[in-house]
């Protein structure tokens, strides 16, 4: 039976394709578009659009978590996300997703209408993040990095890449269900892109599937990342079919949450290749 995933006012049945949750950077330094939607009206009108082309989830972040970036203030990083959550309100009808690891922006995020925290840090960078979570009763993703985003590229080291971070996941699930948050109310994301080298992240996705076995959702957020542009180039065009060859890959390994950037693209090619799977 596929895994429900419980958000407060809804829940996401998982079916046979993965859902793509839509990424927002409200930032002026994200790896991929940053600066693009730094204003509170373009990053309105670019979740109406993801939506309108797909998007089941609208993940919005004030933090950019790329390699060396900077660390930004919880108020620089409120100033950013609040506004765009509120003026959503209303308007739309999807799940909005709070990408951030700071337990007070989490808390507006939710005040606003948020229903889902992301949380790169595995809800470990805030020790208030399992308590804000809990007492609003919202969904959560937990994932996987290896250091900070100011050190995770440093020199990253696995002996067995999948089973480490396997057990890491299952002690994040743990954890969550330790301080009172519902067992349906867990995400999992194995952290493509953090804290792995090119290697790790081939290998991880290769054997995504034993991240089933977690009995919840499972997140993989791998969009225009560097191994990607390792074989593709820098080149956004390509980076893009790049990471629908991995859309496509996951959504035959049975994940169920795709996060990506370019929304139309990706619910393009889910809809042709479940339309065209071999009978």
């Amino acid at each position: 039976m596929p895994p429900i995933w419980k958000l407060p006012k809804r829940s996401i049945t998982f079916e046979s394709t993965p859902v793509v949750m839509g990424i927002l950077n409200a930032t002026p330094d994200s790896f991929s578009d940053g600066g693009r939607l730094a204003d509170c009206t373009a990053a309105v009108d670019a979740a109406l659009a993801m939506e309108d082309a797909g998007a089941g989830i609208i993940d919005i972040g004030g933090e950019s978590t790329r390699p060396y970036a900077p660390a930004v203030d919880a108020n620089e990083e409120l100033r950013r996300v609040v506004p765009v959550i509120q003026q959503l309100q209303g308007r739309l009808s999807c799940p909005i997703s709070i990408d951030t690891s700071k337990a007070v922006v989490a808390q507006a995020a939710i005040d606003a209408g948020a229903e889902i925290i992301n949380d790169v840090s595995g809800l470990q960078g805030d020790p208030q993040m399992f308590d804000v979570a809990a007492r609003n009763a919202v969904a959560v993703c937990a994932m996987h990095m290896q250091g900070t985003p100011q050190t995770m590229q440093d020199d990253p080291r696995y002996d067995n890449v999948v089973h480490e971070i396997y057990q890491y996941l299952a002690d994040r699930k743990q954890q969550c269900l330790d301080h009172g948050i519902e067992a349906q109310r867990i995400c999992l994301d194995p952290g493509i892109g953090f804290g792995k080298m090119h290697e790790h992240n081939i290998e991880l996705l290769r054997g995504v599937s034993e991240f089933l076995k977690l009995g919840v959702p499972i997140l993989i957020g791998h969009s225009r990342k560097g191994f990607i542009g390792k074989q593709t180039g820098d080149d956004l065009i390509l980076r893009d079919a790049g990471t629908v060859g991995v859309s496509l890959a996951m959504a035959a390994a049975g994940m169920h949450i795709l996060r990506v950037h370019n929304v139309p693209m990706t619910v393009a090619a889910l809809k042709l290749f479940q339309q065209c799977q071999p009978r």
